[in-house]
């Protein structure tokens, strides 16, 4: 009998074929609540992101990892390129801690609005410094999709709690979201970035939780990405699945749901192969009051956190956003 994985995967085309309003679909919203709430992390395939698409993108990735320091720098923030103004997303050299890193906001967004915005989340970055306009587009059309499929999970979780689906324009607005499309480069690491203080097992990237609602994650065939399992404390190899993505829960997610939602902890084995996963963070609007009557009760927009202070506070955590 073959070995049941301990992250189910789920056919979730019914959702897209059906909507939301339909016997089957609610299965499937049901089978992903109990994965949300028991383990934090499944994989989904029927996405509707086609396979050649996501290869694309693979490859987008991977040859930006491959320029020339100099010319990658053209789009790191401040920190690492005094001559651009971006503080929060960009380029982040594998001298931070172990990994190359790429943060991509909404690609909607123009110099001329995010000037206007003044918000310090809401950055215009110029692309076109080290990518070719076709790359571009594929970029801006997978966060599109993906954007897409993430708000989709969010109103099944929604009409799971008696809500109205299309409550969730509240809380996602496309030219305020601070959802972030990562590219995430592990290189020919020659040590670990840490060793669990846990297990003793070295690893490439360290153990921790992540902030939004979903993370929508592409990993490649190196994998390597492990989940623990919250009672036990057990960790479990998430497996690569080329048709699938990889879902999880993050802090924004359990403070909206009351904790039912927990932010589960994972994290990435060192090893010695290059490594390329592409997480997409599926983040509210910087204006979003986090406010637990959210999913729960009548919403009333006072009372509680700012999402952008909600973030603020989320990302000090991690070494690559201490700039």
């Amino acid at each position: 009998m073959k070995k049941k994985n301990y992250i189910p995967t789920i056919n979730i085309s019914t959702i897209f074929n059906h909507r939301l309003d339909n016997k089957k679909s609610l299965r499937i919203l049901k089978e992903i609540e109990q994965a949300c709430t028991k383990i934090g992390f499944f994989q989904i395939i029927g996405h509707n992101i086609k396979q050649n698409d996501i290869e694309k993108i693979n490859k987008i990735g991977n040859l930006f990892f491959k320029l020339k320091n100099e010319k990658k720098l053209k789009l790191a923030p401040n920190k690492w390129n005094k001559k651009n103004k971006n503080l929060y997303r960009g380029y982040f050299p594998n001298d931070v801690n172990g990994k190359e890193g790429l943060d991509i906001g909404d690609l909607k967004i123009t110099k001329a609005y995010s000037k206007k915005i003044k918000n310090q989340y809401i950055e215009f970055i110029d692309l076109n410094k080290c990518f070719k306009k076709k790359s571009i587009k594929i970029l801006s059309n997978y966060f599109d999709n993906i954007f897409e499929l993430s708000e989709l999970l969010f109103k099944g979780i929604l009409k799971l709690y008696g809500k109205d689906p299309l409550i969730s324009k509240k809380a996602f607005s496309r030219y305020k979201t601070l959802s972030t499309l990562r590219f995430n480069f592990y290189p020919n690491q020659n040590k670990p970035v840490e060793i669990s203080k846990q297990d003793g097992v070295a690893l490439g990237c360290e153990t921790h939780v992540d902030s939004g609602v979903f993370t929508v994650l592409y990993q490649d065939k190196v994998g390597g990405l492990q989940v623990q399992d919250r009672k036990s404390k057990k960790w479990y190899n998430v497996p690569f699945n080329n048709k699938a993505l990889v879902i999880n829960t993050g802090k924004a997610m359990e403070f909206l749901s009351k904790g039912k939602y927990k932010a589960t902890n994972h994290r990435v084995l060192w090893n010695k192969k290059k490594r390329m996963s592409i997480p997409f963070f599926f983040e509210p609007s910087f204006d979003f009051i986090m406010n637990k009557s959210f999913l729960n009760d009548n919403y009333i927009r006072k009372n509680g956190v700012m999402y952008e202070k909600f973030l603020n506070k989320s990302l000090k955590k991690f070494v690559e956003y201490q700039r």
